[in-house]
Formats: C-alpha cells, structure tokens, sequence
C-alpha cells in the first residue's frame, strides 16, 4: 500500500497513542534471558531486542482455553454459542511468528471454516518487528524464508539508524498511521538504508542446513522408517512442550464442563497435543502412533511434509521454539541433520 516511517524519538508516543486506543500486548522481558507477550502501556515495558517469547503470540488468536458455547438443561436443551473476543494490537511480532499466524490462518479459513478463529481473528491488528540478526543458535529461520517480511501484518517496522522504516499493509494500517501523526514520508536516505540492511542480512542469515527448501518434504518420506526416529523417541519425554510453543500447532480437545448443579455448563476448547500418550488412541485402547517414536516423526512431517500436500506452506517457521523448550534436548536441525546422514 505505502511506505513511511516513524522517528525513534517518537516510538514511545506512538505506543502511548496505542495504548490510549486499545488494548496492546507486546514482548516484555522476564528472568533468564525469557520473554512473553502480555499487555504493555508504555514503550518501556516493552522489550524491542529479544528472542522468541516463551509461547507464541498464537495464543491471542487460538486461546488454551476458549468457550465455545454455553448450555442450560433447566427447562429442555438450550445452547448459546459463544465468540470471546476483544479490540486487540499485538505489537513487535517478529517474522516467524506473522508466518505462524498466516499458517494459522490457511487452517481454520479451510471449509469447514473455524468462526471462532475467524472472528476473533478480525479485532485483532499486527505490527510487526524485523530481526536484523540472529535470535540465538536454535533459530532456522533463513532455511524456509522467514528471515524476512512475507505479509500478514498491518504494519511492519525495519529498524535502522534513527528510525524506522514501515510498510503500510492494509487500510487498518493506515488509519493508525493517520491517526497517530507520527509519521513522515520515506525519503530516498531512508530508503538506500533499508536496502543496505536487507543486503547486510544477506549475508548474516544463511540457510542453516544443506538442504533447499523444496527438498524437504521429499527427505522426510525417504526417511520415514530411518533409525533416527527411534534414537529420538529413546529420548523424548511426550510432555508436549515442542506442541505448545509451535507458532504452527493447532490441536485441540472439545470439553463440556458442567456446574456443580449440573444443570448449566460450557463447553470449551483447550490446546491438545499429537505428543501426548492419548492423542491417538480410539476405542477399544487401539493407538495409532503408541510409540514415542512415532509421535515424534509424526510431528515432523506435519511441519515439513504434510502440510505441502493440502496448503503447499511448510509449517515450521524457524522460530527455534522446539529445540530451545525441549527438556530432553532435541534439536530440530540435528534431527534433519542425521537424516540427512543417515540418507546418504
């Protein structure tokens, strides 16, 4: 749409004009080099240098935990369904995580639509952050792309010297950019500096293994039965984690929980996951993927090979989330790496 940008001099006042309008959640700091996103009110809370947040800003769009309806049985079956939603900004979302809520959003637009996600999906309004460097080591961002700014915003920022440069997306874009009076035109400096930055970046993110994206699916069906996957499943935990801090994950249960009259209740719908013992298993005790093993090499094929087959989109996003929660230490890239190997 447009192009202009936003002096550093002035970030706290656009926040501050943010805040003033709706609710804005953002990156903020905790303890051992950790971040989340939770509602700010100024910029100072704000942390614009971090790496990706415990859980991912998907947890806005696809609560853990969200009613969907709820039913009285007093007099007859009355049910009333539910949309919990709410004027939200979330601010500074980095590339990896905008590309998590364009998967998101191919999913639950797919018929049969989810409503929920579509209509709580309409209040909220992205702004997004670039990275100019590298996260930390977990990330793989440049493998798949995701380095850079692919849409999915309202409005992205690219820092450089004294400010910086954003990239109007879509009309809710622009009447935040009219409505603050914060913002000039680009200038040709500003411009030549952007290029600079996205020419320095190419030679700081390189695709982190030897493998092109295109490849990646077909690696995954030629080592479907390889040893690797047993090797990991020796170690995994099946705790779930790397399902919880996905950008990408949507599993979820259905749960009806009554009152203690059990007369009224809700119904509502939690954050599952394929990882878990009793994902797979169906009546009679039967389970699809009973070994850890399978689990496992289940999940990467849903990232890298699956997801091509119905959305053409690999649904990892180089986040490095995985790798950096899992308490028995799997690493993605070492996974693919010994695939890679063990290939040939």
């Amino acid at each position: 749409m447009a192009q202009v940008l936003i002096r550093k001099s002035n970030l706290a006042e656009l926040v501050a004009f943010l805040t003033s309008q709706q609710k804005v959640v953002a990156p903020t700091p905790l303890s051992n080099n950790q971040y989340k996103f939770a509602e700010v009110n100024s910029l100072a809370e704000i942390a614009l240098d971090y790496i990706p947040t415990i859980l991912p800003p998907k947890k806005y769009c696809l609560p853990q935990h969200e009613t969907l309806l709820k039913y009285d049985v007093t007099n007859g079956q009355q049910m009333q369904a539910v949309v919990e939603v709410e004027e939200l900004l979330l601010f500074g979302v980095h590339t990896c995580d905008l590309a998590g809520i364009q998967c998101l959003n191919m999913v639950f637009s797919d018929r049969p639509r989810d409503l929920h996600y579509m209509i709580r999906k309409k209040y909220i309004t992205l702004i997004g952050l670039e990275c100019n460097t590298y996260c930390d080591g977990y990330a793989n961002c440049a493998m798949l792309g995701n380095h850079l700014p692919k849409g999915g915003y309202d409005l992205f920022l690219s820092e450089l010297e004294d400010c910086y440069f954003v990239d109007v997306n879509t009309h809710k874009g622009e009447l935040l950019v009219e409505g603050s009076g914060l913002f000039e035109p680009i200038t040709s400096a500003v411009e030549n500096d952007l290029h600079a930055l996205r020419k320095t970046k190419q030679e700081i993110f390189k695709s982190e293994l030897p493998i092109n994206y295109q490849d990646l699916p077909r690696l995954f069906e030629e080592t479907f039965e390889c040893d690797t996957w047993a090797q990991i499943g020796e170690k995994c935990l099946s705790c779930g984690n790397c399902t919880n801090v996905c950008p990408t994950c949507y599993c979820f249960d259905v749960i009806d929980e009554p009152d203690l009259d059990l007369n009224k209740g809700r119904r509502i719908r939690v954050w599952d996951s394929c990882q878990h013992e009793n994902f797979a298993k169906v009546a009679g005790g039967e389970s699809f993927r009973e070994k850890r093993s399978d689990r496992k090499r289940h999940r990467f094929n849903r990232k890298f090979r699956y997801p091509l087959q119905r959305y053409r989109q690999v649904f990892c996003t180089g986040c490095g989330r995985c790798s950096r929660t899992c308490m028995a230490k799997i690493d993605l890239k070492a996974t693919i790496s010994a695939l890679l190997e063990e290939r040939g």
